[in-house]
């Protein structure tokens, strides 16, 4: 089975908890605080694996998880940090955000290895809140929650020549033709369910990759039948072999098929209906008369195409067509050929801004540097919503709040937390 597109839902460690503690020692009246802090939790990283080539394994197995950092202990002692998790995918396996939609990695390089998800912080001990006018802390820090994303695996195949046509045309029995590929030809409709790879080694010594791309019926763009998933196996393509019946016998028309399938491409990327492409009129050893060819050849020239007689059967015609091929791979750039609808792939840089806003006589402040810290406060110990209160002041949360006119008793929320202004 080949499997190229899964949803799989992943979390990174979450990050020990500080410890709370002080020493104890013989002839030692008050010993100070000694809470050491939590570890780090376990990243999650994709890496390339030159041994798979499908993501069928995902089928089976849908939810992954870091190791979480392990708690902070007495005397100092730091706790361990997670165990990052490794995740192995195909050359070609683009992952994505499912909420977004934004790339968070490109897998497309042997030996590629991307950071997807971060393990929480670990948090602190009560020995580092201890101030000369705080002895004895008697708070510590929660650890972070790792990141934990539903994440797309969609696997792109790598070939620098797609073959692409209605179903039937012949591609299955191009590529059987010129590699060593053996998928599956019958004389019906929608015999390949499934994109094929095949190897073309020229007699100058030269070697391409074409892939065979399932069927592309009309509406493929807008998700009719499998015709996304087919689609996106052209975008890695440097040049597209388009394969059109000119035999007759099935009563199809070569232009309109022509028109079809480039309009289909030009719906699922603009960019991708630029892609060079070379007409194949296919099956000339059953052509009823040249009338279907001749229309052809006339729209190969209004596209400035280049068009190649071919019979996949008896082989003629392509010899000339794959020396062509070979010609232009060679001068064609292997640029980065995907287009995605946010191109910059994502980073894992920490957002340092903040929202204060009032709503509903209600103070409302959001925004990740004030939800991490009230993520670490203790609401039961006075001492853990000091340091917090502090932690406030130094953002200029409080500025800003007394800045919207805020007054003893009005209310602040921050996460879930309802808390009561005090002057």
């Amino acid at each position: 089975m080949f499997t190229d597109y899964v949803k799989i839902t992943a979390k990174a460690g979450d990050g020990g908890d500080g410890a709370i503690s002080f020493r104890r020692e013989k002839y030692v009246a008050a010993g100070g605080p000694d809470g050491g802090d939590g570890g780090k939790g376990g990243d999650i990283y994709f890496v390339v694996d030159p041994n798979s080539n499908t993501l069928i394994d995902f089928r089976y197995k849908k939810k992954f998880k870091a190791e979480k950092g392990s708690n902070g202990e007495g005397n100092n002692r730091y706790g361990k940090s997670g165990e990052d998790l490794v995740i192995k995918v195909p050359i070609g396996t683009i992952v994505k955000d499912a909420l977004t939609n934004r790339v968070l990695a490109d897998l497309s390089h042997e030996n590629q290895k991307e950071l997807v998800l971060k393990g929480g912080r670990g948090g602190k001990g009560n020995a580092h809140f201890a101030t000369a006018t705080r002895q004895a802390p008697r708070f510590s820090q929660d650890g972070e929650k790792g990141e934990e994303k539903e994440l797309i695996l969609e696997l792109k195949l790598l070939a620098d020549v797609g073959l692409i046509g209605f179903p039937n045309v012949g591609k299955s029995t191009f590529l059987g033709k010129t590699t060593s590929a053996t998928p599956k030809i019958a004389d019906y409709h929608f015999t390949t369910l499934e994109p094929n790879l095949g190897v073309v080694k020229t007699e100058y010594g030269d070697s391409f990759v074409i892939a065979d791309i399932p069927g592309i019926i009309e509406g493929a763009s807008q998700g009719t039948g499998l015709g996304l998933q087919f689609l996106r196996h052209i975008e890695r393509t440097r040049l597209l072999l388009h394969v059109i019946d000119v035999s007759g016998i099935e009563g199809r028309n070569p232009v309109e098929d022509f028109e079809k399938i480039n309009k289909e491409l030009e719906n699922y990327s603009k960019k991708l209906s630029k892609r060079t492409q070379i007409i194949v009129a296919n099956k000339i050893d059953c052509m009823q008369d040249d009338n279907n060819y001749k229309e052809l050849e006339k729209i190969a020239k209004e596209n400035n195409m280049e068009i190649f007689k071919i019979s996949a059967i008896t082989g003629e015609g392509v010899k000339e067509l794959i020396k062509r091929v070979s010609e232009l791979l060679k001068i064609l750039p292997k640029e980065d050929l995907l287009e995605y609808d946010d191109k910059k792939v994502y980073t894992l840089e920490e957002n340092d801004t903040y929202t204060v806003r009032k709503e509903d006589g209600m103070y409302i402040v959001e925004g990740e540097p004030v939800e991490k810290v009230m993520r670490r406060v203790n609401i039961s110990d006075n001492e853990s919503l000091y340091y917090f209160q502090k932690s406030l002041e130094d953002l200029g949360v409080n500025k800003k709040l007394k800045e919207l006119g805020i007054k003893e008793g009005d209310i602040v929320k921050i996460l879930d937390y309802e808390l009561e202004w005090e002057d």
